[in-house]
Order: C-alpha cells, then sequence, then structure tokens
C-alpha cells in the first residue's frame, strides 16, 4: 500500500502532534498515522494533506479531532490488579489516617489518560467498599480523547468490556440492561470527566493520589519530566502516585520516592 504522507509531511505532522500533546510518534507508528489521516480526511471530504495540516492549524477543534483519532485507547476494569490491591490495603489506609489527623473528609484523585472510564469506575468501587462511611471521595478523569470522555461519561459498557469486575461489584454498581452494563448513578456521580492535555498544568491541586498509568511511554523523556513535575505540583503531601507496570521514573531528575509495598510499587510525594 503506498504512503499517504511524504517524508516531509510525516515529520511535518509529527513535530505538530508532539508540540501539542507532547506525545512523540516514531517511524514504527507512521503506518496508524496515514490510515487517522486518511479518515480525518475522508470525515472533512478533502483529498490534499496539505489543506487537512492547514485545517487543524486554524481550527482548535479539528486540532482535538485529529489528535483524539491518533491516540491509542486500549483498557479495561481493573487492568494491573496488583496497583487495586495496593490502593486498598496500603494507600488508601494511610490516606485515612492523614485526612483523620487533619479533620478532612475528602479523597481527591485524579486518573489522568483515562480513555473510556474503566480505570476511574474501577478506583470508584474500590473507594466505595474500603473507604470508612465517615469519608467521602471525588474523581477527576481526563483524557485527550474527547471519543473516550464520551463513553466514559455515558457509562454503558458491552458484556465484553466488564470481564474483570468482580461478580459482587458487577451486582452493586451496574446495572444490567439490552447488550451490557450501566454504571449506576451512585458511581458516575463521584466522577467528573473533562478534557485535558497533559502538556498543560490542571490547575488542580491537593490531590492524595494519581493515577498516570501506560501514559508517559508515549512521550520522550523532556515531555515525561514535565508531566511529573506538574504532577508533584498538584498533589497534597504524603500523597501517591501510580505508573504503569511497564514505566519507571528510574533515572529522572524527579523528587518522587519509590515506594515498595506487598503488593505493587508506586510512587510516594514524602513531604
Amino acid at each position: 500500500m503506498v504512503d499517504l504522507l511524504t517524508d516531509a509531511q510525516f515529520d511535518m505532522f509529527r513535530k505538530t502532534i508532539y508540540d501539542e500533546s507532547g506525545i512523540t510518534f516514531s517511524e514504527s507508528n507512521r503506518t496508524i498515522l496515514d490510515s487517522r489521516l486518511k479518515e480525518r480526511l475522508r470525515e472533512k471530504s478533502l483529498s490534499n494533506v496539505e489543506d487537512y495540516y492547514k485545517l487543524i492549524l486554524s481550527d482548535k477543534e479539528e486540532m482535538k479531532m485529529f489528535l483524539d483519532s491518533v491516540t491509542t485507547n486500549l483498557t479495561r476494569f481493573f487492568r494491573n490488579q496488583p496497583h487495586f490491591d495496593a490502593l486498598s490495603h496500603y494507600v488508601i489506609p494511610k490516606i485515612v489516617e492523614l485526612k483523620k489527623n487533619a479533620g478532612q473528609k475528602t479523597v481527591k484523585i485524579w486518573s489522568a489518560g483515562c480513555s473510556t472510564g474503566e480505570e476511574p469506575y474501577t478506583i470508584a468501587m474500590v473507594l466505595k467498599t474500603v473507604l470508612p462511611p465517615t469519608m467521602d471521595f471525588e474523581i477527576m478523569a481526563s483524557d485527550i480523547s474527547l471519543k473516550s470522555l464520551m463513553v466514559g461519561k455515558q457509562g454503558f459498557y458491552p458484556e465484553s468490556r466488564i470481564l474483570g469486575i468482580p461478580p459482587d461489584y458487577l451486582q452493586r454498581f451496574f446495572t444490567k440492561t439490552d447488550g451490557g452494563y450501566q454504571v449506576k448513578d451512585e458511581l458516575k456521580s463521584k466522577i467528573k470527566f473533562d478534557y485535558h492535555n497533559l502538556k498543560h498544568d490542571s490547575g488542580q491541586r491537593n490531590l492524595d493520589v494519581i493515577f498516570c498509568r501506560n501514559v508517559l511511554i508515549y512521550f520522550d523523556e523532556a515531555a515525561q519530566l514535565t508531566v511529573i513535575n506538574r504532577f508533584w505540583d498538584s498533589m497534597a503531601p504524603k500523597s501517591f502516585l501510580f505508573i504503569g507496570h511497564s514505566e519507571s521514573l528510574f533515572g529522572m531528575d524527579t523528587k518522587f520516592e519509590f515506594l515498595k509495598t506487598d503488593w505493587a510499587c508506586l510512587y510516594q510525594k514524602n513531604t
């Protein structure tokens, strides 16, 4: 199959993707960019790649649609179970103790790069189960993909997508409907889905936990460090950061401390 993009055009789009999102598009992903661009050209009834490039530079909404189309949205409920075991058995007890000593009652969590919502809903199910009844929580779930965010906001998942949810959680937090399962309002009300580009400051502060798993792998080291430093600024003292099991902050100039629990490895803002 003939490539849609010349080498110069590929470099042009690759630089724009990096400048706008911090995501690095390697040569090995060229076919993905090719196919996504063909979809956008069809959608906008354009035949010329250069015309589409001019369009994304002049139209912020189309730029969002373009970035949406080239990001990967692989996720599932309870993905990497040990992280949620560490959340239940180590992180939440520590945070509850800190909150009680400070006279506070709300745990604040950010699911950064939440895709179609499985991760924040999983976090919410865990918190609903393990938090003392005197305490509450709120979750901000963000992504660069508008289509993924719409799925998360709706909270409807076909049967093929609910694998991994324990039967008691499924019964408690979901309603069975034709063709799938609908998240109940008691869970949906705890999560705010919002568009956010990790290249920019979220404006959030005093967060207790951040989940940003399998997202940093799409950034080069400079962009990773920028994101990690922004996380630090948005987090409360004695807070916790979960990244993907194949990701690491090793070798990076960061203030986070590595933390090995009985269930999983994570990072802590230990100040």
